[in-house]
């Protein structure tokens, strides 16, 4: 069992910290965050930890392996700059930065030390994502034709604009399943209410072998959308996030020739909590000294695009 401390007790660092002591193989050992009632709630759900408002009396515990950050965006390069220097192993709460500069600066700390960084890009760890990569793998429903993805409905930030919040990812699953960067990038970003940021985003990626793929991205909304629709040569697959056990629906083509009769499939699918899932995913990775997901400078890859979306706005 490994020790591990929090740094940002609010929204997502609550479900981080339920995941990671909940675990099998780590010890939550402390928490640290700047707001008192932060602190003040997080010590009813969790009595035995120490608790810190100065992140680095947290991270200087010479008996921490893992530095988990769930802090504004704007803090997670010194936090994680500063758990690298002192020989810890980082996960941090997507999007890693905003600046593929700081990404690439991270990534040399961590080999220069010879420790890993893990980024939470939770849906990369779901049942369904995975279900969907091996059917993309194996070919069994032929070329990927089209894609579209919708997500619409979420706390409104003000440390990112919805791109950075919600379209990463899309950018985090799309990378993972089809390997490759698109050449053409074209997108509309909207500011519709009195927000700095942008609070709602539609972008088009066209990939090699006529991939095309479609995104909207929206804080605002009155219902909670989470939408991946994968066209293939044979079928339509139609992932709903929102669906607590019926999560993929598989459209099979009853003829080559129209797309107007369906048959029906529904697979069963791994329904584990998806932050569990990694919470074991980055134990087995310190244990074993391996980091395949995020191998191939895979977070400077998303990175570097949702910078590119961000700049191709009409």
């Amino acid at each position: 069992m490994y020790n591990a401390c929090l740094i940002g007790y609010g929204y997502w660092g609550e479900k981080l910290a339920r995941n990671f002591k909940n675990s099998d193989y780590f010890n939550l050992k402390t928490i640290a965050d700047l707001k008192k009632k932060n602190l003040v709630s997080a010590k009813k759900k969790f009595p035995l930890v120490s608790f810190y408002k100065d992140y680095k009396e947290s991270i200087n515990d010479s008996m921490l392996d893992l530095v988990i950050i769930s802090t504004p965006t704007s803090s997670h390069y010194k936090i994680a700059k500063y758990s690298l220097e002192n020989s810890k192993h980082v996960l941090i709460e997507k999007p890693m930065s905003l600046t593929l500069k700081e990404v690439t600066n991270l990534n040399k700390i961590a080999k220069k030390n010879k420790k890993m960084i893990f980024v939470d890009y939770p849906f990369l760890f779901s049942g369904t994502i995975n279900y969907i990569k091996k059917i993309i793998d194996k070919k069994k429903f032929g070329k990927i034709l089209e894609i579209e993805s919708f997500r619409e409905q979420a706390p409104i930030r003000k440390d990112a604009n919805v791109i950075w919040d919600l379209g990463i990812h899309d950018i985090s699953i799309l990378t993972y399943l089809l390997k490759k960067n698109p050449y053409k990038i074209k997108t509309i970003i909207k500011k519709n209410f009195k927000n700095k940021l942008s609070d709602t985003a539609y972008f088009n990626l066209k990939y090699k072998d006529s991939i095309n793929v479609l995104v909207k991205n929206s804080w605002v909304s009155p219902t909670k959308i989470r939408t991946f629709k994968i066209k293939f040569q044979k079928a339509i697959l139609v992932c709903d996030e929102n669906e607590s056990i019926y999560k993929i629906k598989v459209y099979k083509n009853k003829s080559k020739d129209s797309w107007k009769e369906y048959k029906l499939e529904i697979p069963n699918i791994d329904l584990t909590e998806p932050l569990s899932k990694m919470t074991k995913y980055i134990f087995n990775s310190i244990k074993t000294n391996t980091n395949y997901l995020f191998e191939n400078k895979f977070n400077e890859k998303i990175t570097s695009l949702v910078e590119k979306i961000n700049k191709n706005n009409d």
